[in-house]
């Protein structure tokens, strides 16, 4: 007889953003005249770069010629891709990731989720909270977690690691010992970076327990301070205990095209395999590869041209991320990140939830944002805010959020 995976049966309600979409969808239906100005979603707005476009028409060119024409592409990327993120991501940075170590793929947050293959089902699972709701629901889903409790908003079975004012969003060791814990710095939600010092302090913890360290280093581009480290190879025995998880998607603009990769290092060995060659296997089985196209379209992010033109659209993200935290605090709030981060957490006023402050938000000034505890618990009380909207735009969001 069949049987679905019950699992599924544990997750509550919709996926957040999904919830979020419906509900301003209804509130527009019902305010036609009023005009919705978009801060949730961390979803891209400006185009591509020239150097990225240039790229795109040539490689179509090239697939409509036979002596050109690609192709099924590898399981793992192509050689010219893989090499020059390995020199430029890591190998300029003192990280020496060779290019046989690293996985294109069509994105991260798919990655995030295919990862988990690699690892028994009983492994112990620690998150940070708040936390990128994929981590959490791809494993519960795997059946890593027992039920949702919704009195406390957690699941049984899962390790959850408070990320608080109080310890500056940067989680403590916990408790219990996992054997697999997602980091993710600059942090989404939060847009909180973490220092080197901290960082190294997590891989020695990941070394001595065996546990294996996810680390989404998607937001890496928006680094602004020294101390930050862009990977988590920067640290030392890292390749010993951590998967670095990459994205083209909001470095370069590439939502809507797919780009990413997964660094699974050669020292990296548990239970006496290889976790390198097991992603090697698992992508060979059950992926055909990241089109020809996009391929090359990354390359020419590494480019001189298409290098300025990005740090440009950055540089354009990063003072709208200025624009919003400035505004917040002078009209009172307290609020952080958006400074190695496009995104800001604000902390609700009057000890709203966060879902009464999305509501008030949404009706007083138009203006969508994310709840704070969409993303777990110790997010309840806060609400993100992100800068990839237009400058105007999100001016105009600033201006209306001062005047309610």
């Amino acid at each position: 007889m069949f049987k679905v995976n019950e699992n599924f049966a544990k997750l509550p309600g919709s996926y957040l953003f999904s919830a979020i979409a419906k509900k301003v969808d209804s509130y527009q239906k019902s305010h036609p005249e009023e005009s919705i100005i978009r801060l949730g979603i961390g979803d891209v707005t400006q185009p591509l770069a020239p150097a990225v476009t240039e790229a795109l028409h040539k490689a179509v060119d090239e697939m409509g010629k036979a002596e050109t024409f690609h192709g099924y592409a590898p399981e793992q990327g192509y050689d010219f891709l893989r090499t020059i993120i390995s020199q430029k991501d890591f190998k300029e940075r003192g990280c020496l990731i060779e290019p046989d170590e690293i996985f294109i793929s069509d994105g991260a947050k798919c990655d995030s989720g295919n990862t988990q293959e690699l690892f028994a089902p009983d492994c112990k699972i620690a998150l940070c909270d708040p936390v990128y709701p994929v981590y959490l629901d791809s494993n519960v889903m795997a059946g890593r977690s027992g039920n949702y409790q919704e009195k406390t908003g957690m699941f049984d079975g899962i390790i959850y690691m408070p990320c608080l004012e109080s310890n500056g969003f940067v989680p403590d060791f916990p408790k219990e010992v996992p054997d697999v814990i997602y980091l993710c710095f600059p942090n989404n939600p939060t847009g909180e970076a973490v220092t080197k010092e901290a960082l190294q302090r997590w891989v020695d913890y990941a070394n001595q327990h065996g546990a294996v360290i996810i680390y989404d280093a998607a937001y890496e581009a928006y680094i602004s301070q020294p101390q930050i480290p862009h990977s988590i190879y920067e640290c030392e025995g890292a390749k010993t205990c951590a998967i670095e998880l990459r994205s083209f998607s909001k470095k370069a603009g590439f939502t809507g095209l797919r780009l990413a990769y997964t660094v699974v290092p050669k020292e990296l060995i548990r239970g006496g395999a290889s976790l390198r060659d097991m992603w090697n296997r698992r992508q060979c089985t059950k992926y055909n590869g990241a089109p020809y196209i996009v391929q090359k379209a990354g390359e020419a992010v590494y480019s001189e041209a298409g290098d300025a033109q990005i740090r440009e659209q950055i540089s354009y993200y990063m003072r709208n991320a200025k624009t919003i935290l400035d505004g917040l605090k002078e009209a009172g709030f307290t609020a952080y990140g958006g400074v190695n981060s496009p995104y800001i957490w604000m902390k609700t006023p009057d000890h709203m939830t966060s879902w009464e402050f999305f509501d008030l938000l949404l009706d007083k000034a138009h203006v969508v944002g994310t709840p704070g505890s969409g993303f777990g618990p110790s997010g309840e009380g806060f609400f993100r805010l992100t800068a990839f909207g237009n400058y105007e735009n999100t001016k105009e969001a600033i201006d209306r959020i001062k005047k309610m």
